[in-house]
């Protein structure tokens, strides 16, 4: 059975529901791909940026590719984030806190 194959511009605008095979995402590192973040339920992770030290290690632990980093410092891309908390676990300086969603 083969799936129709949607274009990654496309991609980016489905919400998790309408993914292929009812939300199961076969291919692996495709989170990207999708709106991932609608799968959040309870916390989401918010930078202090005073405390951020940009040791980008929030963003080399991220597994759903939801940290963007750049010159300024890292921000969060909440429509791919699930909540997950790793980057508040490993941030050192404690700069990522978990609040309410």
């Amino acid at each position: 059975m083969s799936e129709k194959k949607i274009p990654l511009s496309e991609k980016m605008k489905l919400p998790w529901k309408n993914t292929p095979i009812a939300g199961v995402i076969f291919e692996p590192g495709s989170s990207a791909e999708y709106r991932t973040g609608d799968w959040r339920v309870a916390k989401k992770p918010v930078i202090d940026q005073k405390k951020c030290i940009k040791c980008w290690i929030c963003w080399i632990f991220c597994p759903d590719v939801a940290i963007i980093r750049d010159e300024k410092g890292v921000t969060i891309d909440y429509a791919h984030c699930k909540g997950c908390a790793i980057c508040a676990v490993e941030c050192p300086v404690k700069a990522i806190s978990m609040e309410n969603d």
